[in-house]
Order: structure tokens, then C-alpha cells, then sequence
């Protein structure tokens, strides 16, 4: 099956005939993704790939973390269930979502052998003939699993070099059926562990918001959860594109599994830092929403994938965020961390329509924060 462009054909270069519309219609149909391209020996990036010059300042790896000594947290939960280590776990906690709003955490319960297969069970999928994979392929939101490559491909500046799984876990029993049976007992068993980890989670950072432990998990702000995972294959030219464009998660939290191919990073005092893989470990970011109800306690923070020549990157996201009786409710800053030195930062909103800008104002996808839309005053 011929993937277009071909090898031959591959269209680098802008201009008066470069027909963008035409070319992702094309790629959307061959369903087999980044990977088809890769399978069809193709040695240049498409033009749909290219990103303009300001989405590939610094992509080299780690432009400055190595020399400043960055490196993201790591924060070993061992002691979180011990009444006198809890403290030290909560204040971790608390000191990396303020200042990073992204670290690693370890001794976190899920075994490594459920994250180690969830991770191959994703890598098997892709990697199976297009025609095996590609009857899953959709861009129906209807669909509770399905495949794709870039969910924005038809809107966005430029497509990013990867593949996709999705499968949405509303609130109550999910219907297996809706899974490929390649991907179906590592992906459920996985959910499991998270939804455990998921819980302790949700008390520390209450507790590190200065909380009842019970608060998060009372308001219902983290009921839903949506396991996302992407696939990036090599790339035989990533200085000409990104895995995945620097963004913000618009959620309250994301937990993020990864395999020992690198290529995440995270945006910290201006610069770009290495999130280098830790065996055993699962990345924790802090998202926007997050940032909002903690009227700026708790960061949100910027990070992106860059493409590689080695590969393939494989990571399994886990996005938190309200459950559907919550998600058109207002959130506010809550209440109990405002005084009249602490003012509300943000109006109330919902999820449902904080999602909305963040996906049709096209700054979200775009590596722009959303936040300021949402600020009732400055932040002194």
C-alpha cells in the first residue's frame, strides 16, 4: 500500500502550490499513520510535518538543564502511608507542584510488571500490519476507543510525528468489548492501579494544599479519566518537526508512563529540561485546572516531545478531570486558601467550558496558556 507522498515525492518545501488540505485528507485515509510512513521507507518528513521556525527554537536535547544542574523531582511515595514519613511525602509534594508542577514518582504501587505491559501491549498495537490496526482507526468522539494520528490534523499549523490510542473511562463499568483484545487486559488492569493512585494522590495534594485530606476527592474534580496513549517512531529528520508541540494539559492532573526512550521535556525558568526516564517511575504533571482552583498555589506548566532518530518513544497518559454530573459545574479558587491577601485569581468556571476555549480559541494546541482568559485580576 503505497503511503503518500512517496519516498520520492515527499513534499518539503511551502509555497503558491502546497495544498494542505489535500495532503492531510490523503495521509487521514491511508490510516495507517506516522508509522506507515515510516514502514513505506520515506527518508524526508512530509510538508504537513514541518513546523514554522518558532514551534523549533532549542530543540536540541537538554539546552541548558545539564549546565544549571535542573533535573524534575523525583519523590519516593514509600513513606506516604506512614503517619510519621507522611509529612515529608506531603511537603515534596507540595514544594514540586509550586515550583515545577511536573515530577516523578516512585514506590507509587502499580507493579512494574503492569506498566511494563501496558507499555508493550501499546508498542504491539502499532506495530501490527496496517490493515489489522486501521479498522479501529476514527475521529469519532462517539467512540469510547479508537486510533488516529493527530486529533487536530485537519486545524492545526502543522501535524506532529506521532500516533494515537484513545479510550475514554466514564464514570461506572466500561464496556471491554469496545477494546482490541491486543490491548484489552493490560490496558484494564492498568486503570485499576491508577485509579488506586489516583486516590492517594488526591489526598496528598489536599493535604498539601493545607486540607482536609478528603477535599479534592469531595468535589469531584477528578472522577473521569481518559488514557490516552501515543506512539513516535523515528524520524529521519526532527530537527524539521515535533513529537508533540509545547503545550499546557488542560486538565487538573496528568500521569504519565513512558518508556526508556526519552525525548519529554519540561519548561522550567526559561528553559527546556530533560525528563529523563526513571525505571519503575510515573511522571505526574499539574494541569490547568489545577493551577486555577489552587489560585496559583500549584503550577501548571509547559512541556513538549521532541522527534527522534531513535525510537520508538512509547507513553501511556492517564488525564484526570471532572466526571460528567461535574463537568458543567462552576470551579472557582477554593474558598478556604482566599483571604483578603489572597484574592480570587480566576472567575468561576467549568470544565466543560475551559475545555472549549482551550480547544477552539487554538491557543491550547498551539503552546499557548489559556489561563489569562480566565483571570478576574493580575497576580501580584
Amino acid at each position: 500500500m503505497q503511503i503518500l507522498p512517496s519516498p520520492e515525492e515527499s513534499i518539503t518545501c511551502s509555497g503558491p502550490h502546497y495544498d494542505r488540505a489535500k495532503e492531510a485528507k490523503e495521509f487521514d485515509e491511508t490510516k495507517a499513520g506516522v508509522k506507515g510512513l515510516i514502514d513505506s521507507g520515506m527518508a524526508k518528513v512530509p510538508r504537513l510535518f514541518i513546523h514554522p521556525p518558532q514551534n523549533l527554537r532549542d530543540l536540541s536535547s537538554d539546552t541548558a538543564g545539564s549546565a544549571t544542574g535542573l533535573k524534575v523531582p523525583i519523590i519516593d511515595m514509600m513513606g506516604c502511608q506512614d503517619s510519621r514519613l507522611r509529612r515529608d511525602v506531603v511537603d515534596d509534594l507540595c514544594r514540586a507542584s509550586e515550583t515545577w508542577g511536573f515530577f516523578q514518582i516512585i514506590n507509587h504501587g502499580i507493579p512494574v510488571d503492569v506498566m511494563d505491559g501496558v507499555l508493550e501491549a501499546v508498542k504491539q498495537f502499532h506495530e501490527q500490519p496496517e490493515g489489522v490496526k486501521g479498522e479501529w482507526y476514527s475521529r469519532d468522539d462517539a467512540r469510547k476507543f479508537r486510533y488516529y494520528s493527530n486529533g487536530d490534523l485537519f486545524w492545526s499549523k502543522a501535524a506532529t510525528w506521532k500516533d494515537t490510542l484513545l479510550f475514554d473511562f466514564p464514570f461506572g463499568e466500561p464496556d471491554r468489548e469496545a477494546v482490541p483484545l491486543l490491548f484489552r487486559e493490560t490496558v484494564f488492569e492498568y486503570e485499576k492501579h491508577v485509579e488506586k493512585l489516583k486516590g492517594s494522590l488526591s489526598e496528598l495534594l489536599s493535604e498539601a494544599l493545607g486540607l482536609d485530606s478528603g477535599y479534592l476527592g469531595d468535589i469531584e474534580c477528578m472522577d473521569s479519566k481518559r488514557i490516552v496513549s501515543h506512539y513516535y517512531p523515528t524520524c529521519p529528520e526532527p530537527e524539521l518537526t515535533l513529537g508533540t508541540i509545547n503545550h499546557s494539559d488542560a486538565t487538573y492532573l496528568t500521569l504519565l508512563l513512558q518508556n526508556h526512550n526519552g525525548g519529554l521535556q519540561v519548561r522550567h525558568q526559561n528553559q527546556w529540561v530533560d525528563v529523563s526516564p526513571v525505571p519503575g517511575a510515573i511522571l505526574v504533571i499539574i494541569g490547568d485546572f489545577m493551577q486555577l482552583v489552587s489560585n496559583d498555589k500549584f503550577k501548571s506548566v509547559e512541556h513538549r516531545v521532541l522527534a527522534r532518530r531513535a525510537g520508538p518513544r512509547v507513553s501511556v497518559l492517564c488525564f484526570l478531570f471532572p466526571g460528567e454530573t461535574r463537568k458543567s459545574k462552576p470551579y472557582g479558587p477554593i474558598k478556604e486558601l482566599l483571604d483578603e491577601n489572597n484574592p480570587p485569581m480566576y472567575r468561576e468556571t467549568s470544565f466543560t467550558e475551559y475545555f472549549g476555549y482551550y480547544l477552539s480559541s487554538g491557543n491550547g494546541l498551539n503552546g499557548e496558556s489559556v489561563l489569562p482568559h480566565f483571570r478576574v485580576s493580575e497576580p501580584k
